[in-house]
């Protein structure tokens, strides 16, 4: 039997790594990933950095307001509906290769510099 020539995998291209780590910006703690690496400096990932470190805000804000005895209660789990939905959305948007801000809260990752 003729030995089989398996091609080499292809390399990782730049694209991709910058989707991945964009995709990583909505992952709660996993933004720290594109934070230490040289991708922070892409700007199609820093895009999302900042989109991401608003929806980690609006996280922590939520857990704080969940404190606070019946109208806390009722407004963090919404506020937590609310960013599921974001966290979904944010990375539809780096996975399709989108700079698109999230709806409401995404114009405040603009102050953000980095």
């Amino acid at each position: 039997m003729p030995p089989q020539n398996n091609p080499a995998p292809a390399p990782v291209s730049s694209q991709s790594n910058s989707t991945i780590m964009a995709v990583l910006a909505y992952l709660g703690i996993l933004i720290i990933v594109p934070f230490v690496t040289e991708a922070k400096n892409d700007p199609f990932v820093k895009f999302h950095l900042k989109q991401g470190l608003v929806l980690i805000i609006s996280e922590v804000i939520g857990l704080f307001i969940g404190i606070i005895p019946i109208l806390g209660w009722i407004i963090a789990p919404l506020l937590a509906l609310f960013n599921i939905i974001m966290v979904i959305l944010g990375i539809i948007n780096a996975a399709t290769g989108k700079q698109k801000q999230l709806p409401i809260i995404g114009s405040i990752g603009n102050g953000f510099n980095f």
